[in-house]
């Protein structure tokens, strides 16, 4: 079963929020990219990290951050224990598993390659095809 992300998508420029479904395995690069650079986490401080690092324009909903970080465990892209939070409540911190850091380089590898696809076509103009 995969989970499907669904992210609010703010937008500076408007008082009202839309919800903008997100491509599917992007909350799952962002969790791996955030573990990679700041683990061990648990799973608010993962969430909470995600919305930091897009400039607060990602709310990530705990409903659809656990299923993931359960979907990752199962494939072994993470690893989790118990532990203590910074105000002493039990929670599973995750980190990063060596199959998760290959996981991260490939998909990295086709996000960039795919924004450098769409990046062409917007950099493009009339004249050009000419």
């Amino acid at each position: 079963m995969v989970a499907v992300a669904y992210f609010l998508w703010e937008t500076k420029t408007s008082d009202m929020k839309e919800k903008t479904d997100v491509p599917q395995g992007t909350l799952a690069l962002m969790v791996l990219k955030t573990l990679d650079v700041l683990a061990p986490l648990h799973g608010y401080g993962i969430a909470r990290r995600i919305e930091q690092i897009s400039g607060e324009l990602l709310s990530v909903n705990q409903g659809t951050l656990y299923p993931v970080l359960l979907k990752l465990e199962q494939e072994g892209s993470i690893a989790s224990e118990w532990g203590a939070s910074e105000n002493n409540r039990k929670a599973r911190f995750y980190r990063l598993t060596r199959d998760g850091r290959k996981q991260l380089r490939e998909e990295a590898r086709g996000w960039e390659q795919t924004a450098a696809i769409i990046g062409r076509f917007f950099a493009v103009k009339a004249e050009d095809l000419k």
